[in-house]
């Protein structure tokens, strides 16, 4: 079975999720599959990819595995050539057992929705968000991710956070005693005229 490799350079944009994780220079990013398609666009500005089989791609601190990857990106350099050089990407779609590994974070779904110019994510069929340095998992319809902003959104969303405080009395503790009112002070009567 033969594997295509594909470095673009420019997709580790799309994944990195925030400035910390970013490197000074980012190594490039590889991708492998089964099977590659690409095309350009009639006028040479844009560029489609199809990868299908066995695909990974891994860069700055990422890795993403599925069955299928779509990619649409603008061209630059010689119009011309029979695969130019990708420039800006404008959506990257990965469909069936898609996982997205970055430290330590892990996404699992059915599809997941890159789109760099937007700096978001949308993970959906039955998307799971896992953070295991604290043990919190996200689940839901639709979670969206927006990089930079430090947000999320979803729907139908359930969220399994770390243990909260006990914020009630220390069972092993008697109770407090409640503090003394405080004592009133008498108001002053005005004097009849």
């Amino acid at each position: 079975m033969k594997r295509f490799r594909l470095p673009l350079l420019t997709l580790l944009a799309a994944f990195a999720a925030t400035p910390a994780l970013r490197a000074e220079n980012p190594p490039p990013t590889v991708i492998t599959s089964t099977k590659l398609e690409m095309w350009s666009s009639p006028d040479g500005t844009e560029t489609q990819a199809i990868f299908t089989g066995n695909v990974t791609v891994t860069g700055n601190e990422i890795k993403l595995t599925c069955d299928r990857l779509d990619i649409l990106a603008e061209r630059i350099g010689d119009k011309t050539a029979t695969i130019g050089t990708l420039d800006k990407f404008r959506a990257l779609i990965a469909t069936g057992k898609v996982n997205i590994v970055q430290g330590d974070r892990e996404a699992n779904c059915g599809r997941a929705e890159v789109y760099p110019r937007q700096d978001k994510i949308v993970l959906t069929e039955k998307p799971v968000v896992i953070d295991h340095s604290n043990g919190s998992i996200a689940t839901g319809d639709t979670i969206e991710m927006y990089r930079g902003q430090r947000r999320v959104t979803g729907s139908n969303v359930n969220i399994t956070l770390p243990a909260m405080k006990n914020l009630g009395f220390d069972k092993n503790q008697p109770a407090p005693k409640p503090e003394p009112a405080p004592a009133a002070v008498p108001t002053p009567i005005p004097a009849a005229k």
